[in-house]
C-alpha cells in the first residue's frame, strides 16, 4: 500500500499555522533519544510510533525499542526492510512499508501519554542549497526539515496520520490501532500536563549548540573544499598546515612554509586581537640561522605604520606604500629590514592573525604580485583552518557537556531511584498493616503513621530539590532583597531544623557571631535556605557528641559566614566536587545518610545569585568541616 503523500506535508496542510524548521540529523538523533529516555524515565504507558527511513537505521536502535516495548503495548516501529525486518510479532509492532512510500524519506518519533506528549515529524531535504554544500563523508551534514512540539494537539494529528498508515500496511492491527486512538488521541485530559519546563528548554539549548556548531564546521569545510582547488604549490602547503587541529601548529607550520615558498630572510605569523597594540613572537622562519633570532621578543604594533594601514584597509601593504618617519627609519635600520610586507590573515572580512614577511637584502627586489597572491591564497587557507580549530575545540566542549548530561542523567536515573523506591515502600509497607490489622495496638498504629508521614516528607522534599534547582539554574528565580537582621535568620534556619529533625538528637550547636554586625542586604527565604541546608549537611555527618558552630565576621562590604563542624571531615581533593550536582561522598546507592546530593549544589546556586562566594575547607576524614559563604552588607 505505498502512499507518495507525506506525513509532513499533510500535517501541514491539516494545521497551516505550522512553520518548519531545518535540522541536522546529530540534531534529530539527540531529539528523539531525549525524548525516548524521557519515556524511559518516566511512569507513563505511552502511545509511541516511530518512522525509521530504513531498516538499517532502525537496527542500529533496536535494542532501545526493546526497552520501550516493555514499558507500553502500544508503540510502532515502521521501516522500508532490507534484511530480516518483517510484521513478526515482539516486545512491539514491527510495520515495514514499501521504498516508494513517502515515509522512505521522512523521520518521525510520536509519544504521546497521560502527562505528556512530544512529536518530530521530519522530511530529509534532497539536493544541496546555494549557501550550504552537503559533504558526503559527513553523515552528520544530512538535513531535515519539519517540526519539533510538546504541543498535544499537534501531535494527535500527526499520530493519527501515522496510525492511518500503518493500519494500511497491518490491517489485522485494526482493532488495536482503534483501542489506541480512542485511548490517546482525545482533548486534552484535565490531568494537568508535565512539560518539564527545565529539562524541554536544556533540549532548545542543546538543539540551538548542535545547530550553530554544525553550521560553522560546515562553513569552515566549504571553506577548505573552494580553496583546495588553487594552484598545487598553495595546496601542497595548506595541505601540511590542515595536518593539525592545534592553532599553535598551524601558524608554526604556515610560517616555516611561507618562508620558504616566498624565499624572503624572515617570515613572523601571529594571530591578532582586535586593539592589541603589541604581542609575542613565538613562530618564526629564518632563511639564515646566523639572523638573530624574533623569537620570544615583544613586537610593536601601535607604532607600526605598516600595521596600521593593513588594519585599517584589510590587504596586504608593503614597506613602499606607507610613509615612513625618521623614528620608523631608525628602527629598521637597527633591525637591518630592507623590505617588509604584511598580509593579514581574514576569515569573513575579520583579521585572525598577520603574516609578516621581512627582506634583509641591500638591494631588494620589489613584492612580485605572484608572491603576493601566493602568500594571500595562504593567508586565507590558514584563516579558514584557524577556524575550523576553533569549530574542533567548540565540538570537543559540547562533546564534553553531551557527556555531563548523559553522567547527569544517568545519576538522576540512580539516586531518584533509590530515594523514591525505598519510602514508597515503606509507605506502602505501613498502609497495609494498618488496612489488614485491624487489632494492631493503637500505639503501634501511630508508629506506623509517622513512619509513613516521615518517609512521604522525605518524597517532598527530593521533589521540591529537584524543582528549586531547576529554576535556580534556569535563571527563573525573581530575587527580592531586602535588608535582613543576620542573627534572625540564623534562629530562623534553626528552628526549622529542630522541627524536622524532631525524632533525631541533634548534635550541639553554637551560635558565636558578633552583636554588632551589620544588616545583610538578601532575600531573606532564600538566605535562610543556605542556612538550614549547611546546618542540615553538617548535621548529617556528625554524631550527637559532635559540635556545631555558626560564626560571621565583616570582610569590607561582605559578611563572611562559616559553619564548622567536629564530624566526618572532606578528603582535599573533594573540596570542589562537593558543590556539584548528585555528588555525595559516599556514592549514590551505599551512603548512609540519605539525600540527593542536590543541597550544596542549590546553596552555590542562591549564593551566586546575590554576588557572594561559597566554598568548603577540611583538614581530612574525620576531622571536620568549614563551610563559608558571603553575602553582601549595608
Amino acid at each position: 500500500m505505498s502512499n507518495p503523500r507525506s506525513v509532513l506535508s499533510e500535517l501541514l496542510r491539516q494545521m497551516p499555522q505550522l512553520r518548519s524548521h531545518l535540522y541536522f540529523k546529530s540534531s534529530l538523533t539527540a531529539l528523539s533519544h531525549a525524548m525516548e529516555d524521557r519515556v524511559l524515565a518516566g511512569t507513563d504507558r505511552p502511545l509511541l510510533i516511530a518512522s525509521f527511513q530504513q531498516e538499517k537505521f532502525y537496527r542500529q536502535e533496536a535494542h532501545r525499542y526493546r526497552r520501550l516495548g516493555e514499558i507500553s503495548d502500544q508503540v510502532y516501529v515502521l521501516a522500508a526492510p532490507d534484511a530480516e525486518f518483517s510484521d513478526r510479532l515482539e516486545e512491539y509492532e514491527l510495520v515495514p512499508f514499501e521504498s516508494t512510500d513517502a515515509l522512505g524519506s521522512e523521520w518521525h518519533l510520536i509519544a504521546i501519554g497521560a502527562q505528556s506528549a512530544a512529536c518530530l515529524i521530519c522530511r530529509e531535504k534532497v539536493g544541496p542549497s546555494s549557501d550550504m554544500p552537503v559533504l558526503p563523508e559527513i553523515d552528520a551534514s544530512r538535513r531535515f526539515e519539519g517540526i519539533w512540539t510538546f504541543d498535544r494537539q499537534v501531535t494527535i494529528a500527526a499520530a493519527h496520520i501515522l496510525l492511518d498508515r500503518i493500519q494500511g500496511y497491518r490491517p489485522e492491527l485494526a482493532a488495536k490501532i482503534l483501542q489506541a486512538k480512542q485511548e490517546y488521541l482525545v482533548a486534552v485530559p484535565t490531568i494537568p500536563e508535565d512539560n518539564s519546563a527545565s529539562a524541554d528548554a536544556f533540549v532548545q539549548r542543546l538543539v540551538t549548540y548542535l545547530q550553530a556548531r554544525q553550521y560553522k564546521l560546515l562553513k569552515a569545510y566549504r571553506s577548505i573544499e573552494e580553496k583546495e582547488e588553487r594552484e598545487r604549490l598553495v595546496n601542497t602547503i595548506t595541505g601540511a598546515i590542515r595536518r593539525s587541529l592545534n592553532s599553535a601548529d598551524i601558524l608554526h607550520v604556515a610560517g616555516q612554509e611561507i618562508g620558504k615558498a616566498a624565499k624572503v630572510s624572515r617570515c613572523l605569523i601571529y594571530q591578532y586581537h582586535v586593539d592589541d597594540r603589541q604581542t609575542t613572537i613565538a613562530h618564526e622562519y629564518r632563511a639564515n640561522p646566523e639572523l638573530p633570532s624574533s623569537i620570544g621578543q615583544s613586537w610593536n604594533l601601535a607604532d607600526n605604520p605598516i600595521f596600521k594601514a593593513v588594519v585599517k584597509t584589510h590587504e596586504s601593504t608593503s614597506l613602499a606604500e606607507v610613509n615612513i618617519t625618521k623614528t620608523w627609519q631608525r628602527t629598521l635600520t637597527k633591525l637591518g629590514i630592507t623590505d617588509w610586507l604584511i598580509v593579514p590573515v581574514l576569515h569573513q572580512d575579520k583579521i585572525l592573525g598577520i603574516v609578516e614577511l621581512h627582506q634583509h637584502d641591500p638591494s631588494p627586489l620589489p613584492w612580485s604580485d605572484d608572491t603576493i597572491n601566493l602568500v594571500e591564497a595562504i593567508a586565507t587557507q590558514i584563516g579558514s583552518t584557524l577556524i575550523q580549530a576553533e569549530s574542533y575545540t567548540n565540538l570537543e566542549y559540547l562533546n564534553q557537556q553531551l557527556e555531563a548530561l548523559d553522567r547527569t542523567r544517568a545519576n538522576l536515573v540512580a539516586i531518584t531511584g533509590h530515594e523514591l523506591r525505598t519510602p514508597l515502600s515503606t509507605i506502602q509497607v505501613c498502609l497495609e498493616s494498618l488496612a489488614t490489622e485491624p487489632d494492631m495496638s493503637l500505639e503501634l498504629r501511630q508508629v506506623m503513621l509517622n513512619t509513613a508521614l516521615g518517609d512521604a516528607e522525605r518524597m517532598r522534599k527530593l521533589v521540591q530539590d529537584f524543582l528549586t534547582l531547576s529554576q535556580l539554574e534556569s535563571g527563573r528565580i525573581q530575587w527580592h532583597p531586602e535588608p535582613l537582621s543576620l542573627e534572625e535568620c540564623i534562629d530562623l534556619a534553626l528552628s526549622g531544623l529542630n522541627a524536622r529533625r524532631y525524632n533525631r538528637d541533634l548534635p550541639k550547636i553554637i551560635v558565636d557571631i558578633p552583636t554588632d554586625l551589620p544588616f545583610v542586604r538578601a532575600d531573606g527565604e532564600w538566605l535562610v535556605e543556605v542556612l538550614t541546608k549547611l546546618l542540615d549537611n553538617a548535621c548529617k555527618f556528625t554524631t550527637g557528641t559532635d559540635r556545631i558552630g555558626i560564626q560571621a565576621a565583616r570582610i569590607e562590604s561582605m559578611l563572611e559566614v562559616i559553619i564548622t563542624d567536629t564530624g566526618r571531615g572532606i578528603a582535599p581533593e573533594l573540596l570542589q566536587m562537593v558543590f556539584e550536582r548528585f555528588y555525595q561522598a559516599e556514592g549514590s546507592l551505599r551512603r548512609t545518610t540519605g539525600g540527593t546530593g542536590l543541597g550544596l549544589a542549590i546553596c552555590r546556586q542562591i549564593v551566586n545569585g546575590w554576588g557572594g562566594e561559597i566554598w568548603a575547607e577540611s583538614a581530612g576524614k574525620d576531622r571536620g568541616s568549614r563551610f563559608h559563604f558571603t553575602v553582601p552588607s549595608i
